[in-house]
């Protein structure tokens, strides 16, 4: 006798259903009860209707898996949407208008925090003190970049950390100076910390109200879960840990997250019986730590990522300088085998060409030493990747993380970037393509607040190679990927990294956690996809978010 299924809790009909389902593809129907996916398919589906059943009609929009972040700083974002936000311009008027507003409405703040701000807007992306002097004179002000590594202060701030043309760079950082060799204004990476060692903490209920803000924010996007890259305290930003450890008690945190311990760079294994600790004491409820954060290099734009071939001058001239190793590489294998064998995922931060050889290096003591264990690595960021480094990606079993959206052509890129770096490698930035024909597992993420938590404008930039909506031409073609495999990317595959094999896919079982988008952008030029947005956002088969 055929099985006959109790009525669905909801049924999506009339529309496009991408299920990210190797075996499947598309659909037409789904059914929802108690909290997971019933029964997938096409107008068959549709007998699961009782008398209860709520009807969804798409109306001919796309349904599809929530998306997952793989790579984001949920709290501190959403701290930061609380602080002097210096996003979405580059117009440094405004900068000082916004800082001159946000200083007026607090006079009871001791230091003026913030960020958010691009290094294209000033000369060679250095900021000037006196600018912020201007606006500020009498407090200190700290503003981190959009990348968050660098940060702008001004002559208070500096005065106070007694910093002066006498004090010396750090090892793992960088003071911006003046001609006369005083500090200009512009910290760069472990600079930082000479500054937010005095900043005030941020206080728990700032923590939690800036994971609620942020949580909030990723459900009308249609990001149901995500990979917070950065749970501990580290260069200044505070533990983020205690927001998401009570939001998973109190019931909360709705999205299903997984945090990166971090692993401190001024230490050595000696920290892994305390991540091992960490590991056990955040683990509740809809949240589990055990990720670890290797932040292996800094950024391109202010030559720290680190590459094999040395950076240029303003003059085209090859310099001594190939970044910053923040990790010893030599040390990293071991690190890596150490963890692996005690079932924590490695996280890279791996921007560099010599970032990323380092850090598959490591996966492959790793391997060699412990086997291939399901600990699913992966490497976050990949701005450059030797062509000999692409096929490990496969080999290994070490997923590339996407940051999309900075694959295009801007001022940051166009200005500050590839004038610098060897040409050879300039070449083989964010190369999707090669990783996708390599047969590498991708994942994918926004490195929010550092750019925009959208996965649907990534998106965009993943398929079109430009911005939604940009003059400018394709970056680098042949690097791009189809919309199938980009959303993929951004729920399978971010599912598969994150350890949430029972989400990302829309099969029969798994939890319904869902999106429903305003149109269906397969029917639809691809020059348009960043013009779509979230109509509807389901965690457990529940709305968590409606337009």
């Amino acid at each position: 006798m055929p099985v006959v299924l109790p009525s669905a809790d909801l049924l999506f009909v009339g529309g496009r259903v991408f299920t990210a389902d190797p075996a499947r593809g598309h659909a037409t129907t789904v059914a929802v009860r108690d909290g997971r996916i019933q029964a997938v398919g096409t107008d068959e589906v549709r007998d699961l209707a009782g008398p209860d059943t709520e009807i969804v009609d798409l109306r001919g929009r796309l349904l599809l898996p929530g998306f997952q972040d793989a790579h984001v700083h949920a709290v501190m974002g959403g701290v930061e949407l609380n602080q002097c936000d210096l996003t979405n311009t580059t117009d440094v008027e405004e900068y000082l208008r916004r800082v001159r507003a946000y200083a007026d409405a607090h006079p009871e703040l001791e230091w003026i925090s913030g960020g958010g701000w691009a290094m294209e807007s000033f000369p060679g992306g250095v900021p000037g003190r006196e600018l912020l002097d201007r606006v500020v004179p009498d407090r200190p002000v700290f503003l981190s970049n959009r990348d968050h590594h660098g940060a702008w202060v001004n002559s208070r701030a500096l005065e106070l950390a007694g910093i002066t043309a006498d004090t010396p760079d750090p090892e793992d950082g960088r003071i911006d100076r003046a001609p006369d060799g005083s500090p200009a204004g512009g910290l760069q990476e472990g600079a930082m910390r000479l500054v937010t060692d005095l900043l005030p903490e941020t206080t728990a209920a700032d923590r939690l109200a800036g994971l609620h803000r942020g949580q909030e924010l990723l459900f009308s996007l249609g990001v149901t879960a995500w990979q917070d890259a950065m749970v501990c305290a580290t260069n200044g930003y505070p533990d983020v840990s205690d927001a998401y450890l009570t939001a998973a008690r109190d019931g909360s945190l709705r999205a299903t997250v997984v945090g990166a311990l971090w692993w401190d760079r001024d230490r050595d294994a000696s920290q892994i019986p305390e991540l091992v600790a960490k590991r056990e004491t955040f683990t509740v409820g809809r949240l589990r730590c055990d990720s670890v954060k290797l932040m292996l290099d800094g950024v391109a734009e202010n030559f720290t990522a680190a590459m094999t071939a040395p950076y240029r001058d303003g003059c085209g001239c090859a310099t001594t300088n190939t970044g910053l190793s923040f990790i010893d590489p030599k040390a990293l294998p071991d690190y890596v085998t150490a963890l692996d064998a005690l079932g924590f995922q490695a996280h890279f931060h791996a921007l560099g060409d010599r970032a990323v050889r380092d850090a598959l290096d490591a996966v492959a003591a790793a391997r060699a030493a412990n086997g291939f264990r399901d600990t699913r690595p992966h490497l976050a960021h990949l701005q450059v990747v030797h062509p000999d480094d692409v096929p490990r990606f496969r080999e290994l079993g070490a997923s590339a993380n996407l940051q999309a959206y900075w694959a295009s052509h801007e001022p940051q890129m166009d200005e500050l970037t590839i004038p610098f770096l060897d040409p050879a490698a300039a070449v083989h930035q964010y190369p999707f393509g090669d990783l996708l024909r390599a047969g590498a597992h991708l994942a994918a993420g926004s490195d929010w607040p550092v750019t925009t938590p959208d996965p649907i404008e990534a998106i965009h930039v993943a398929v079109n190679r430009a911005h939604h909506g940009s003059d400018y031409p394709p970056f680098l073609p042949g690097q791009e990927l189809d919309l199938a495999t980009a959303l993929t990317a951004y729920t399978a595959g971010s599912a598969f990294v994150n350890h949430l094999d029972d989400r990302g896919v829309i099969r029969a079982g798994n939890v319904a956690d869902l999106v429903v988008l305003d149109r269906d952008p397969f029917a639809a030029p691809a020059a348009e996809i960043g013009a779509a947005s979230v109509a509807r956002t389901y965690v457990d088969g529940q709305v968590v978010y409606a337009a």
